[in-house]
């Protein structure tokens, strides 16, 4: 018997895609550009009282409140030191040594940041997805390793991981899908894009104070019978194939991932490969229901 998709799970899915912050937030800015948010007191912290004090002033709190902060000198020298500081007062995620890119609101490139405290600081980041079917299709999915920082043990697409600031997004789909599955792209059929899923939630870095801004542009593609995919990076524990009323059943769960779940949402419902009669969904669900929300087909970015 087929799995059936509930309807009311999958609103609450595709809402807890775009939550507000647990708490009020103003914006972090460098010069005139607003590049992320922040929880109005969290860099009035004692620990990190000499950025905006002393000499070398690197952040400054605007008046009133709730105009933000400010922050001073070269974008990416400070951004460095304030990642630094939060990592040494443990208010950062984990220390990755990877710059991601910094961007305004008008998606103009103004500087670089240590991953690890792109959350607190509530600045926008991008990620890749890949999504793998096999000519029978069914689903190759991995398990993420037990020691990542965040959603250790979940179910995840094939692949997925962020775009560094030295990366192009073809570049780091060509990255990621090797140290993560062990897999050449031209060894990949059927290669599509999907589209952009965009992602705005709460998160645990910064002591429960960060905020997740990510656009996550996805892909699908098949992998022929013989090809089997092989971790590289010690971040996954294991692969699996599942059929789509295997991946249905564990996403309900709560077994995959939001991102993954979302997207894999969107390849059951939206690009089936396999007959639609293997899909069983409730009746509620099939008439119009609307595709899934964050999703679209492009996303527009500028460099400097």
């Amino acid at each position: 018997m087929a799995a059936a998709l509930d309807a009311n799970w999958l609103r609450k899915l595709r809402a807890s895609a775009n939550t507000p912050p647990l708490r009020p937030r103003v914006p972090l800015w460098a010069g005139e550009s607003s590049i992320g948010s922040v929880e109005p007191d969290f860099l009035s912290q004692k620990a990190l009282e000499p950025l905006f004090y002393g000499r070398e002033q690197l952040l400054k709190k605007e008046q009133p409140s709730t105009l933000g902060w400010r922050l001073l000198g070269n974008v990416s020298t400070s951004l460095d030191q304030l990642a630094k500081a939060l990592h040494s007062a443990n208010l950062g995620g984990a220390w990755r040594g990877e710059q991601l890119a910094v961007h305004d609101q008008f998606g103009h490139l103004k500087g670089t940041i240590e991953r690890a405290a792109v959350r607190p600081l509530g600045i926008a980041t991008q990620a890749v997805h890949l999504a793998a079917r096999t000519t029978d299709g069914r689903h190759w999915v991995q398990q993420r390793a037990l020691t990542k920082s965040n959603d250790p043990g979940l179910w995840d697409t094939l692949m997925g991981g962020m775009v560094s600031s030295a990366e192009t997004l073809d570049s780091a789909l060509e990255r990621e899908t090797w140290e993560e599955a062990g897999l050449r792209l031209d060894q990949l059929q059927n290669m599509a894009r999907g589209g952009v899923l965009t992602i705005r939630k709460p998160a645990i870095d910064g002591n429960g104070a960060g905020y997740v801004v990510e656009d996550i542009d996805w892909y699908t593609c098949s992998l022929p019978d013989d090809v089997v995919p092989v971790n590289q990076d010690g971040e996954v524990a294991q692969f699996n194939l599942m059929t789509s009323d295997e991946v249905i059943a564990a996403m309900q769960r709560g077994e995959f991932t939001l991102e993954a779940a979302l997207i894999l949402v969107e390849v059951l419902l939206i690009r089936p490969c396999e007959a639609r009669t293997s899909l069983s969904v409730r009746p509620e669900l099939v008439e119009g229901f609307p595709v899934a929300s964050g999703t679209s087909t492009s996303s527009a970015r500028t460099e400097m």
